[in-house]
């Protein structure tokens, strides 16, 4: 049995994270602290030049920085080699800001992330248990944009697979993750 979408606006969500999902808070001011331990910890006893941890380091402080100009709230991040030396799993959550009742409908929002994204994405419109949900799935991102109750906007699950990519295993659990998604 599916629990029913709240009328109002959420005051929070719950979601299903695995526990070897590293977390990085990005509404606090020590993030870039926390995403220099998650760096620091992948790659220590590794024969990773500086370099490579270096590049990764950039990469995750500036997809931070962009989510946070976005309305980023969390960003988990996990190996996905044993090594530790390749771009991590991630999972970027978000609330953009947007005015009460400027939301389009999913079937607008989807036609326009459609346009945007390009022939190489696949955009869907699905029902999770938190709501009417605008999927999009490329070769290695999967992207829920999940209609908020009361009309709040669309909070946004976005995950990256840069290695194994969305028709995997990872992929399979990143879905997972989405469907754990509820509002409290």
């Amino acid at each position: 049995m599916t629990d029913a979408v709240p009328e109002a606006p959420p005051s929070d969500y719950r979601l299903l994270v695995p526990r070897d999902w590293f977390r990085v808070d990005l509404t606090q001011d020590r993030w870039r602290g926390q995403l220099k331990t998650y760096v620091d910890k992948e790659f220590a006893g590794s024969r990773t030049p500086p370099e490579a941890a270096r590049t990764v380091w950039v990469a995750l402080r500036n997809t931070a920085e962009s989510g946070r100009s976005r309305g980023a709230l969390e960003f988990f991040l996990r190996s996905e080699s044993p090594e530790g030396s390749a771009l991590p799993a991630s999972l970027l959550i978000s609330w953009p800001p947007m005015p009460r009742g400027a939301a389009l409908t999913p079937e607008e929002f989807a036609g326009a992330l459609a346009q945007r994204r390009g022939p190489g994405a696949d955009v869907d419109i699905i029902d999770l248990p938190a709501g009417r949900t605008v999927q999009v799935r490329g070769e290695t991102t999967l992207d829920f944009h999940i209609r908020m109750p009361g009309d709040a906007g669309y909070f946004h699950l976005a995950f990256s697979m840069p290695l194994s990519g969305t028709d995997s295993p990872m992929g399979d659990l990143c879905d997972a993750m989405a469907h754990s998604l509820r509002w409290v």
